[in-house]
């Protein structure tokens, strides 16, 4: 999952986007104005009602650091296989 922060107009964006690094793929996004963890959920809820379970789960370490290790067990998994903090 990687969160970028977009510039506007008038103040930011925020893009939650869940890639297949493999294929370079977006399996799912959302956007938000607000930085509450519930726009990742969605992206990251509709990758995986979607898509199979990941082997590698991958977030970036910026602002929004994707979803909280203690979200995971209600989204269907009890551990997302091998968790990777990437740069």
């Amino acid at each position: 999952m990687d969160i970028p922060c977009i510039p506007m107009a008038r103040g930011f964006v925020d893009l939650a986007a869940v890639v297949d690094w493999f294929s370079r793929r977006v399996l799912a996004w959302r956007g938000s104005i607000t930085m509450d963890v519930s726009f990742c959920i969605e992206a990251l809820e509709e990758a995986l009602s979607q898509h199979e379970k990941p082997e590698v789960f991958n977030t970036d370490q910026g602002r929004g650091s994707g979803v909280p290790s203690d979200r995971s067990s209600s989204l269907g998994w009890s551990s997302p296989a091998k968790p990777s903090l990437g740069g």
